[in-house]
């Protein structure tokens, strides 16, 4: 009996292991397909002395679109690795089915875990999370750009 669950306990420890290196490997992967930023070009009307034209097209052009924050937003996504495990299908990002959705990690993560999403990524209270995050920890900036994205994901 103490042979198997020793056995047991190695398997379970090699198998995260491999499984771990394999996901950061496919990350790393994914992160250098996508090493420059997405930017999203705005075209404004201009008149013939290159001044910007006063009508309301032009106002529209201005404002930023949707998409365009949505994109930059979900970037700190895909640029850590998250979406490598996770999906946030209400930002139309596909991503790994190992984890679950992101959708609603904004208002959830408190209520499963005890305690906020920005607290939870600073010291994750699942074990699979804290390995992931131990090995590649999170700048505060991330943080808070991870929690926007998913805010933003929640609405």
């Amino acid at each position: 009996m103490p042979n198997s669950v020793a056995s047991f306990i190695i398997c379970a420890i090699l198998g995260f292991g491999i499984g771990f290196a394999g996901f950061e490997i496919a990350g790393k992967d994914d992160v250098a397909s996508t090493d420059a930023p997405t930017e999203t070009a705005v075209n404004t009307e201009s008149n013939e002395d290159n001044t910007p034209a006063e009508d309301s097209s032009n106002e529209e052009a201005k404002q930023p679109t949707t998409e365009s924050v949505t994109s930059a937003n979900s970037e700190i996504l895909n640029t850590k690795g998250c979406l490598s495990c996770h999906s946030v299908s209400s930002l139309n990002l596909e991503g790994g089915a190992t984890g679950p959705d992101l959708s609603k990690a904004f208002t959830e993560v408190e209520g499963k875990h005890g305690k906020p999403l920005n607290e939870f990524l600073k010291e994750p209270t699942s074990a699979v999370m804290s390995t992931v995050i131990g090995g590649n920890p999170l700048t505060d900036e991330e943080i808070q750009q991870v929690v926007d994205a998913l805010q933003e994901a929640s609405k």
